[in-house]
């Protein structure tokens, strides 16, 4: 295999933890007296952290400090409540059982807080993921390449050999400003039109063929 560092997203590419979003969103709105918001609105505003979450959850008009506010709200209540319906995808823990065979450095980079990545993949993955970062004070997060390149300096690897797999415009953006390839999954929170219509050439339907793409590689 040609590629022997894997970075991925988290959620929508790893986790399915779109039920747990919503929950969280949707407790804040209700104990603000606020309209819910349906699956596929939360599936729509995932992808650039917890506050754009909350920010695009709530009604027009809302100043910074309100976005503020109910962001630190909705966090707090999620940090307790992320494993309810979270669940991996299937196919998933055996493809990174078939990755740490094939000996390759796998490492989790996303929007989420740095704090719940970590618990998230410890939980849910043990030591089948090496290296888990997510949003971290002083590093912009994605699309920008920071926190890629935090990862990749953990797993003392360079880009050559390096691959971003993830299921949002968002990765897409964020591997090309990583200047690494990206293997757009279609089993998570965007359409393959979407995916198409953001730029993505390479697919995998389901973590088998995402399995194969990469030992073709």
């Amino acid at each position: 295999m040609e590629y022997h560092t894997i970075l991925f997203d988290l959620d929508g590419t790893l986790l399915n933890t779109l039920e747990d979003l919503r929950g969280a969103v949707n407790h804040q709105l209700s104990v603000s007296g606020l309209p819910q918001r349906s699956l596929a609105e939360v599936r729509q505003f995932v992808g650039n952290g917890l506050r754009n979450l909350m920010r695009l959850s709530l009604p027009e008009g809302c100043s910074d400090e309100e976005i503020d506010r109910h962001t630190a709200a909705m966090r707090s209540w999620y940090n307790t409540h992320d494993r309810v319906c979270t669940r991996p995808y299937d196919g998933i823990l055996p493809l990174l059982r078939q990755l740490r065979e094939a000996g390759c450095a796998v490492a989790v980079v996303s929007n989420k807080v740095d704090e719940a990545v970590k618990d998230l993949c410890a939980h849910y993955f043990g030591d089948l993921v090496a290296i888990a970062v997510g949003e971290t004070e002083g590093l912009r997060r994605k699309p920008w390449p920071d926190t890629v390149e935090l990862a990749l300096r953990q797993l003392g690897a360079g880009k050559e050999g390096a691959v971003y797999i993830g299921d949002s415009e968002v990765d897409l953006a964020t591997a090309r400003n990583a200047g690494l390839p990206c293997i757009s999954v279609t089993w998570g929170f965007r359409t393959r039109k979407e995916l198409e219509e953001a730029g993505a050439v390479t697919f995998a339907d389901s973590p088998e063929e995402l399995w194969k793409l990469l030992q073709k590689s």
